[in-house]
């Protein structure tokens, strides 16, 4: 009998230390992940932080525009899709050509009463700034 469970055990253990590996190669290294596909910040030009900010809010425009001094100029156009008041902070990350931030704004408070729309301007501080992410999350 002990001779049964020892090889029941030897074999058990066999079995799960060869069924796990450590990566998909022999020396325990993992394939580089494809971290572009989530990557909302670099691809869009606004992003909704949290899931209840992602079901109040929508965005029916962005506007660009181009100052005298060549600075870059935004405006969201933000809605509120339900039927009480909801209250969020929005961002803006300015962007070189490269997608690195030149220069972040504060947080605005933006207060958009039932299914109101409010307009959120944001202005560069660099004209080199080329992309931009505005970002809306839930007010603090």
């Amino acid at each position: 009998m002990k001779r049964i469970l020892s090889a029941l055990v030897a074999s058990t253990c066999f079995a799960l230390l060869t069924g796990c590996q450590t990566g998909p190669d022999d020396h325990g290294a993992y394939l580089p992940v494809n971290v572009t596909v989530n990557d909302l910040e670099n691809h869009t030009a606004l992003v909704l932080l949290d899931e209840r900010v992602q079901d109040a809010v929508t965005c029916p425009g962005i506007q660009e525009t181009r100052l005298p001094d060549n600075r870059l100029q935004v405006a969201v156009h933000l809605r509120n899709r339900e039927n009480h008041p909801v209250r969020v902070q929005a961002n803006c990350e300015f962007k070189d050509a490269q997608g690195f931030v030149t220069d972040s704004t504060a947080f605005q408070n933006v207060f958009l009463d039932e299914n109101a729309q409010e307009d959120v301007k944001f202005i560069s501080m660099d004209d080199k700034v080329v992309r931009y992410t505005v970002r809306v999350r839930r007010a603090r």
